[in-house]
Formats: C-alpha cells, sequence, structure tokens
C-alpha cells in the first residue's frame, strides 16, 4: 500500500490503495468533492460492490469555483445523519488530489482525525499530451465507476 502522513491530515492514498481501504474497512467512507459538472459529465466511483455509497458534496462550485465556506458543516451534518462516528475513515477525491487535499485539511481542522485525500484522484495527472484519465487515478486503475 502507498501512503505518505502529511501535515494538517491523516495523509495521501493512491486510489488502488483508497478502494482496499474502502473494501476493507466497513465503516470507512468516500467523498467526492468535484463539482456536479464531473459528476455528470466525467463520471463518478461507484460502490455498489461494497454494499457503500458514496457521499457527493462540492468543495468548489462550477463555474465560479468559489470554495465553500460552510463545507465542514454542511459534510458533518450530512456525516451525523448516518451515524458516521468522527474516528471513521473519510477519504475525499476529487480530479487530481488537489481539491480533496483541502477538503481533508478542512474535515482534519474541524474536528475528524482520519481524513485522507486520495492524491492521484478521479482522473489522475496529465500525460505527455496534456490528457487525464490515462495514467492515473481511480478511472484508468480500472476502479468502479460510471457514467450517466
Amino acid at each position: 500500500m502507498t501512503f505518505q502522513h502529511a501535515a494538517g491530515y491523516a495523509g495521501d492514498l493512491l486510489a488502488t490503495d483508497a478502494y482496499e481501504v474502502l473494501a476493507g474497512d466497513a465503516n470507512s467512507m468516500l467523498v467526492d468533492v468535484r463539482t456536479a459538472v464531473e459528476w455528470t459529465y466525467v463520471g463518478t466511483p461507484n460502490l455498489d460492490s461494497l454494499g457503500k455509497t458514496v457521499i457527493f458534496l462540492e468543495w468548489q462550485s462550477y463555474p465560479s469555483m468559489k470554495i465553500d465556506g460552510d463545507f465542514p458543516p454542511r459534510l458533518e451534518a450530512m456525516l451525523e445523519a448516518v451515524r458516521v462516528e468522527k474516528s471513521t475513515s473519510l477519504l475525499f477525491l476529487c480530479r487530481s488530489g488537489v481539491r480533496s487535499r483541502s477538503a481533508a485539511v478542512a474535515m482534519t481542522s474541524a474536528g475528524w482525525p482520519r481524513c485522507f485525500n486520495i492524491s492521484d484522484g478521479f482522473e489522475g495527472p496529465l500525460d505527455s499530451l496534456r490528457h487525464r484519465g490515462i495514467v492515473g487515478g481511480w478511472k484508468a486503475r480500472g476502479l468502479p465507476w460510471a457514467q450517466t
């Protein structure tokens, strides 16, 4: 498993390792912080085979890409509504691991100590042709996902 500790949150995981955590820890949760446009047009992770659902909550909203200043209390309310305890591992996902890192830091600051960033994101880094979804990330690693 590839894992890196980081300041301000529990650490970074690659998408494949994050999926192993989700599969092996019944209480762990995946939080997709991309925009609604990304969910609709790029696709979403699918955890049906694990008997889990993904939490979808934008860190930033398209087209302004303004950060949601109420993100921590909004997510906390969603988690508490389904009786998620603060000791639960929360795995944050965005396109490439940048927004999800910020969300992990924010939730750690809000008192949720086991917040992890999926560092290669849903689409992974840019390849030599400046395309995503080829080199790494949730989709390129063949993890379950769906598109509408």
